[in-house]
């Protein structure tokens, strides 16, 4: 069912199982397991927090659910040596033994040829941390229990690019992490649920980035009964459009330091790491 012809376009990974390694139910040509199939979608190594979650609550005697394909971007030239390499998140799947032809890296995810083969699997749920790509219509509509994104910041606060640096920025003593439906517009879908984390003063973006993932995968893991039994879409809150903040990408000529502002502002300044996409 899965041959490489068919997945033609893509970037393929060759790696061997660790010992380590995870077996899906799902093989590279056949799928026979009566388990709920679901797609995660991340790239960068924030990402792979929630799927090292999702294979581990997949793995359990009593899961009613599997990972039966991940998207991720396509490989970049990284590091000083500029070789390029797959995404955080396909390399951490490679070492859990993921296969190779169920790791998608589409330039876009409208992209015909994706989506077929994403309509092949079947997947009932989608799941994205961080992916870095727009979902278009065409791609929503294909897992009947919809598309969750696990976005850091207590929504409707800080829709965008950049809500950890923008929380960061403002001084914010309370942020969190949402679980929320995707729509067509910008972090703007039904919240399942949100965990609210206190924000210490000395804490940078990354750190504090990391940590709500961490969280952000907790609380995935816990309502995903709820999602799966469509309780989750029954219940979830729509967002006050009146209560919306955004943080939209920070600009090369907000990074720069001035000391002509208060000691506050450049303080909340320090610490930040160009914005990953949400």
């Amino acid at each position: 069912m899965y041959s490489t012809s068919m997945l033609h376009g893509f970037f393929f990974f060759n790696a061997a199982a660790s010992s380590s390694s995870i077996t899906p139910s799902s093989s590279t040509t056949t799928i026979t397991s009566k388990k709920k199939s679901l797609v995660f979608l991340g790239s960068p190594q924030v990402s792979a927090t929630v799927l090292d979650a999702l294979f581990n609550a997949s793995a359990a005697p009593s899961s009613s659910f599997e990972v039966t394909a991940i998207v991720t971007q396509p490989p970049s030239r990284r590091d000083r040596g500029r070789k390029v390499m797959p995404s955080p998140v396909a390399q951490y799947a490679l070492d859990r033994g993921f296969p190779s032809d169920l790791i998608f890296t589409p330039e876009r995810a409208g992209e015909e040829t994706f989506l077929s083969n994403l309509r092949t699997l079947q997947p009932e749920l989608c799941i994205t941390a961080a992916y870095g790509n727009i979902l278009p219509a065409k791609f929503l509509n294909i897992p009947p229990l919809g598309t969750v994104n696990i976005h850091p910041s207590l929504l409707p606060l800080y829709r965008g690019a950049a809500p950890v640096q923008r929380a960061l920025q403002d001084g914010v003593k309370e942020t969190g992490v949402s679980l929320a439906f995707t729509v067509r517009a910008l972090d703007a879908g039904p919240v399942i649920a949100r965990e609210r984390v206190e924000v210490d003063d000395q804490i940078k973006a990354p750190d504090l980035l990391a940590l709500l993932f961490s969280e952000g995968s907790k609380l995935l893991i816990c309502k995903l009964p709820s999602i799966f039994d469509g309780s989750a879409k029954v219940n979830a809150e729509p967002q006050d459009d009146s209560k919306v903040t955004l943080a939209p990408k920070i600009s090369p000529e907000e990074s720069w330091l001035s000391f002509d502002e208060e000691a506050l502002i450049l303080h909340n300044k320090v610490g930040q790491e160009p914005e990953l996409k949400f």
